[in-house]
């Protein structure tokens, strides 16, 4: 049976500073949105929607992977490309259904003044194993350290260079007090980057400089989280972040996660009324998996309805070594529920130690009081230093140039998955990685409890190694679905 290619026009400005490739990608969404595209419906094929636009192929086939790695699209082959017979009903919807709801969600999340901080740490709830990690984690970089990048690939001369051109040049601003907000050059850098590699559009008010993600967590719970309220959190989900979140005055509702991301209908069933979600989707953490478009609608349809406010961890988008890095999920809010958090310390080095938090609008009057009143802004010398950095190119750079130790990395994991052996300069250990599309860690699995032990985990440092024993940090969820898996950075390996 031959399926019809709907009549589609797509029109195309060349004079935009968006990138052509983004701008079609622009246009199908909208055109499935408002319903001009239907699921199952067949699309242009490449050689002759290039014809149409007169742009190359290659174009073309860029948006498309991008169109069919979010979900919108399925490739079949000869049979060509169409959209996805399993998009859920609320990518559908029209433009004007969502304005009208857009403006009601405004109107129902400003019903309330400024809520309160978060109370005192619980008892009971200290967590010495956590810490311990932590100073095992710091110091002396380590083979499968997880969460730290390839500083061997960090261009140290020219952050040097820019470090000591500011130092030098006598500007009173750098040895003053910060702006708890941020350095204003930063936030607009930052702006910039987030809209055109992230697809988040925002402005340089909305975004704030935090000291690291534990900082942003408590801006962001300072700021509009009450005592006792209950939050979504993925379980297994982010160690640390867990221990920061058991430690305040709020409520954590762990969420189990499958391989399409946080399970958002058994979160509904858990706690339906959660005032916050915790989040990774573009690359779970621990355990990798990327959110689903159908889990990421539900997620915002249920945020809207429940009123919550999403925390997106957006910790490594930057790195993909197959395709280019997803959207965020703050790219598809409309709602203006998500807060969006991401950091420097993967593509630049974590001794930095600064973050950022880009939060909706009708937040940013509260966040700023709030940050003004932790007075807890971060160096004006090294954010002046970081906005050099972005102006010159240099952060991109970087991040093309980890994205290619990622890249090396896989190869070489392939051909380690073949013979199954890991070495380190001490000991030799068989192994079975998982396969994932990009980050900065992977899982493995390793045979036999007592070399897994011995070896993957952050006491393993005379064997060389600094990984994670899923099984011992995160006894419940790890034990029942990965009975020896283990967590480990990926790239410093190859």
């Amino acid at each position: 049976m031959t399926v019809a290619t709907p009549a589609l026009t797509i029109e195309i400005d060349r004079q935009h500073q968006l990138p052509i490739y983004l701008q079609i990608c622009e246009r199908f969404r909208t055109a499935i949105a408002a319903g001009h595209l239907r699921p199952g419906d067949r699309v242009p094929a490449l050689r002759g929607l290039a014809t149409q636009l007169s742009t190359a192929r290659g174009t073309i086939e860029l948006a498309y992977t991008i169109l069919v790695d979010e979900g919108y699209l399925q490739m079949r082959g000869a049979a060509g490309t169409f959209v996805s017979s399993s998009l859920p009903a609320s990518v559908m919807r029209s433009s004007r259904a969502q304005g009208v709801q857009d403006a009601r969600g405004r109107q129902s999340t400003e019903r309330s003044g400024t809520p309160q901080t978060p109370g005192e740490p619980r008892s009971g709830q200290a967590a010495p194993r956590q810490q311990a990690i932590a100073v095992a984690m710091s110091g002396e970089p380590r083979p499968l350290q997880p969460g730290l990048p390839a500083l061997d690939a960090f261009p140290g001369k020219l952050w040097n260079r820019l470090v000591s051109r500011r130092a030098r040049n006598g500007d009173r601003a750098m040895l003053a007090y910060p702006d708890p907000a941020g350095y204003r050059p930063l936030r607009e850098h930052i702006a910039t980057y987030l809209g055109l590699s992230r697809g988040v559009t925002c402005l340089p008010e909305q975004v704030f400089v935090t000291g690291g993600y534990r900082a942003t967590l408590e801006l962001v719970l300072r700021s509009l989280a009450r005592p006792n309220d209950r939050v979504w959190f993925e379980d297994p989900g982010y160690l640390f972040a867990r221990g920061f979140l058991a430690e305040t005055g709020v409520q954590l509702v762990p969420v189990p996660v499958d391989g399409e991301g946080i399970d958002v209908e058994r979160g509904t069933l858990l706690d339906a009324q959660a005032r916050f979600a915790v989040v990774t989707p573009s690359h779970q953490s621990p355990l990798g998996h990327t959110l689903s478009l159908a889990r990421r609608m539900a997620l915002l349809d249920s945020a809207e309805k429940a009123s919550r406010w999403i925390i997106e961890d957006d910790y490594d988008s930057e790195f993909r070594y197959l395709g280019r890095p997803l959207p965020a999920l703050k790219n598809l809010d409309r709602r203006d529920r998500v807060i969006y958090s991401g950091t420097f310390s993967k593509v630049m080095f974590p001794g930095l130690r600064l973050a950022y938090v880009v939060v909706p609008e009708r937040a940013v009057e509260r966040v700023g009081r709030v940050a003004h009143s932790m007075n807890a802004g971060s160096p004006t010398l090294l954010q002046a230093a970081v906005a050099d950095f972005i102006g010159q190119g240099a952060f991109c750079a970087a991040s093309e140039a980890d994205a290619c130790v990622v890249r090396r990395a896989a190869l070489a994991d392939r051909a380690r998955a073949r013979a199954g052996v890991w070495r380190t300069a001490d000991c030799r250990f068989a192994a079975r990685w998982n396969s994932v599309r990009g980050a900065v860690h992977r899982r493995s699995r390793w045979p036999g409890r007592r070399r897994r032990r011995r070896c993957a985990c952050p006491r393993g440092g005379a064997r060389g190694a600094a990984a994670f024993d899923l099984v011992r940090e995160w006894p419940r969820a790890a034990l029942a679905a990965r009975p020896r898996d283990v967590l480990r950075e990926h790239r410093r390996c190859a």
